[in-house]
C-alpha cells in the first residue's frame, strides 16, 4: 500500500495504509528484538519519586528479561543499577520495594556488597583475592535515571541523558498548569491483560471502538460517541467552527467537571488551572512505550506498561491527588477510581478480543482507517527503532 498523508486542515489519513504485521504482536523472536531496540534503549517510567521518599529506600522492576533496581543512595540521589551481581549473577534485591539496612547492596547468595552511591564493588567473602583479580573492574551496571515533575524514569542505556522534549510524543506542556509534583497517590489498580503491549497503545489512539466499547464514556465525553477523538477527526470540522456543543467541539459533557462516576469533582479542583483547562476537563502526556499521564480537573492518572511476554502486559495505573483532597471528609476517590477502572476494563476486553482475532492464519496485516492517523506515526516509531538497532 502506499504511504499516506495527514491533510493540513483535518486530522485523517486520505489513504489506505497497511498496518504492522500481524506476526509482530505475538512472535516470540520480534518481541525479543522490540524488548532490545524499543524497551531497552527509551525512558521508561518507575514510579512516583515519593514512593522512594527515604534514604536507601529502594523499588524493583523488569524490563523484558531485565531486573532493574532503583533506589536512593545515603544522600537522597536517586540511583538505578541492574540488579544483578557481579559475581555469578545473582539478583541482589529480591523484595518488589524496601529498604535497605545500611549504604550496601548486598548479594543474598555470597554476599558481595556493592556502595549504594555509585555501585563500586566493597567487599567481596573471599579468604583471599585471586591474582588479576581487581574489585575496580566489577562495580554494577548503571542504569540512567531521570525525575520530572516527581516521576521517575529510566533507560537501560547508561549513557542517555534525561530529556522531557525528547522522552516524550504527546507534549507534557499539556500538564503545565497541574500540580504534579506536589500530588500523592491515592490509590493503585494493577491487572495484566492477554494482549501484545502494542494492541494496547493502539487501542489508546484511536476512537472508533468507543461508541460500542465505552457507552459510559461517551455520554461523559460526547464527541467519542462520534467515533472521532477530536473536533478535526471529523471531515466536516469547519461547519461546527464557534460551536460549544461538546458532541461537535469536544470536551465534557455540559455540568460535568471530570472524569468520574458522575462528572463531579465534588468541589475539589485544582488551584491553577486555566479556563480552557477547566473547559476542556482532559488532557495528556504520553512517552513511548511505557506511559501515559492523564490530567483532569481533581486528580491526575498515571498508567504504566509492563511487558509480560509477547501476548501479555501488565497496566499499573496510579490516581494521585492533592493531600488535601485526599484528606477531605467530604471527597470520595472511588468516584473516579471506579470510573477509570470500568473505562480500563472495557478496553482490555476490546484488547483482548484483537489479540486472539491476530492469529488468524490467511491474515497478514490489517489495514488503517482514516480516523487511525496516529495509529500510523505509532507503527512508524515501531519501525524507526527497529531499524536503529
Amino acid at each position: 500500500m502506499p504511504d499516506s498523508k495527514v491533510e493540513k486542515d483535518y486530522n485523517a489519513l486520505d489513504e489506505a495504509v497497511a498496518s504492522l504485521p500481524n506476526s509482530w504482536y505475538f512472535d516470540s523472536d520480534q518481541y525479543a528484538q522490540e524488548m532490545k531496540a524499543i524497551w531497552q534503549r527509551s525512558w521508561v517510567y518507575a514510579c512516583r519519586a515519593d514512593e522512594l521518599a527515604a534514604p536507601l529506600s529502594y523499588r524493583t522492576m523488569e524490563i523484558g528479561d531485565q531486573n532493574i533496581v532503583v533506589l536512593r543512595d545515603g544522600d537522597g540521589t536517586l540511583r538505578a543499577f541492574h540488579n544483578a551481581c557481579r559475581h555469578r549473577g545473582s539478583v541482589l534485591c529480591t523484595e518488589r520495594e524496601g529498604r535497605l539496612a545500611s549504604k550496601l547492596l548486598i548479594c543474598p547468595y555470597h554476599q558481595w556488597s556493592y556502595a549504594v552511591d555509585d555501585g563500586r564493588l566493597a567487599r567481596i567473602t573471599s579468604l583471599a583475592e585471586p591474582k588479576g583479580f581487581d574489585k575496580a573492574d566489577y562495580p554494577l551496571f548503571p542504569v540512567s535515571v531521570g525525575e520530572w515533575r516527581g516521576c521517575v524514569m529510566i533507560n537501560l542505556d547508561a549513557d542517555a541523558q534525561w530529556s522531557p522534549e525528547t522522552a516524550f510524543h504527546r507534549t507534557p506542556e499539556n500538564l503545565a498548569n497541574y500540580p504534579l509534583e506536589d500530588l500523592v497517590i491515592g490509590h493503585t489498580w494493577r491487572k495484566t491483560m492477554n494482549c501484545n503491549w502494542k494492541v494496547f497503545w493502539e487501542n489508546f489512539n484511536e476512537c472508533l471502538h468507543c461508541p460500542e466499547v465505552h457507552p459510559s464514556l461517551g455520554q461523559l465525553v460526547p464527541i467519542f460517541s462520534r467515533r472521532i477523538m477530536g473536533a478535526k477527526d471529523h471531515p466536516d470540522w469547519k461547519d461546527n467552527v464557534g460551536s460549544d456543543d461538546p458532541l461537535l467541539v469536544g470536551g465534557l459533557k455540559k455540568g460535568a467537571e471530570t472524569w468520574s462516576m458522575d462528572g463531579s469533582a465534588q468541589g475539589h479542583t485544582f488551584e491553577g488551572l486555566s479556563d480552557e483547562d477547566l473547559t476542556r476537563g482532559y488532557t495528556y502526556a504520553t512517552s513511548l512505550p511505557s506511559v501515559f499521564m492523564g490530567g483532569y480537573s481533581d486528580h491526575v492518572r498515571i498508567v504504566q506498561l509492563v511487558p509480560k511476554g509477547p501476548e501479555q502486559t501488565e497496566l499499573v495505573s496510579q490516581w494521585l491527588f492533592t493531600r488535601e483532597t485526599l484528606d477531605a471528609p467530604d471527597y470520595d476517590i472511588s468516584n473516579v477510581v471506579d470510573f477509570a477502572i470500568q473505562v480500563m476494563e472495557e478496553d482490555m476486553v476490546a484488547c483482548e478480543l484483537n489479540q486472539r482475532g491476530l492469529h488468524a492464519a490467511p491474515m497478514k496485516q490489517g489495514v488503517l482507517m482514516p480516523e487511525e492517523y496516529v495509529l500510523k506515526r505509532l507503527h512508524e516509531w515501531v519501525r524507526e527503532h527497529l531499524e536503529d538497532q
